[in-house]
């Protein structure tokens, strides 16, 4: 189940969040490093990471899921957030360039309609950038951020979701290293503990960054299957033609 979006928008406001959102969000420009002339959308939560693309993309909107709740954002300008259904998105087929879900698939209640919905709008050659928890990581099994709410995911969950939503894996990253804590030791050390983590303990990031691609067409083994499933036939001679009576008749006289 999503977490409220006040809960949410409270923790980004603290020391905490703020550092969280320097790391992911680097993590994630790292991924995109140019956006220009491209449509951006945000899944979830990720108006903490949607500011950074605001003056580079064509269009920039955050969508929230119903459940969670919707808040205005940017606080100068024109309004671009939505509420919306995870499933039913308000946006045509193929209009998205790069799309990005944070806090959205540890809450989703339907995870594979989520994605396909989301395969739906994606256009042919764009991305999709999933920020989700990591389940072997810190910030899964606190209570201290939103990271350790819902449910979490390792790279082989990640994977099966992908592909059964028809997207291929592409590009993996991580952040938070550093213990989900708001002491002001560790959130000075921050950068340190990064570079440390990502060198020491890959595994055990915070969250898990997965950018993945639009399958246009199906795998052709199942059609295969399917074509050796058929029952054989053998060939039938078909049987010449019957004669009209009338027409025999004619030939005699």
């Amino acid at each position: 189940m999503h977490l409220d979006v006040v809960d949410l928008r409270d923790f980004y406001g603290r020391p905490l969040g703020r550092v969280a959102r320097r790391l992911v969000g680097r993590a994630v420009r790292a991924c995109w490093p140019n956006v220009s002339g491209m449509s951006v959308v945000g899944l979830g939560y990720a108006t903490p990471y949607l500011g950074m693309f605001r003056d580079e993309a064509t269009r920039v909107a955050a969508l929230m899921p119903a459940q969670q709740g919707v808040l205005h954002w940017p606080r100068d300008g024109k309004f671009l957030t939505g509420l919306v259904d995870e499933v039913c998105l308000p946006l045509s087929d193929s209009s998205v360039d790069r799309l990005l879900l944070v806090h959205h698939l540890e809450g989703a209640d339907q995870l594979r309609p989520a994605l396909r919905e989301a395969w739906r709008v994606l256009a042919p050659g764009g991305r999709i950038l999933i920020v989700a928890p990591n389940r072997r990581g810190m910030w899964a099994r606190g209570e201290s951020s939103p990271f350790g709410s819902g449910q979490p995911f390792s790279r082989g969950q990640l994977v099966s979701l992908l592909r059964n939503a028809m997207f291929t894996p592409v590009e993996w990253s991580s952040a938070l290293y550093m213990p989900p804590v708001g002491w002001r030791m560790f959130l000075r050390s921050a950068i340190a503990w990064e570079r440390l983590g990502a060198t020491l303990w890959p595994r055990f990031s915070g969250v898990i960054l997965v950018e993945a691609t639009k399958q246009i067409y199906a795998p052709t083994g199942h059609r295969e299957r399917a074509r050796r499933r058929l029952p054989l036939v053998a060939p039938v001679r078909a049987p010449a033609p019957a004669r009209d009576v009338w027409m025999d008749a004619a030939v005699d006289e």
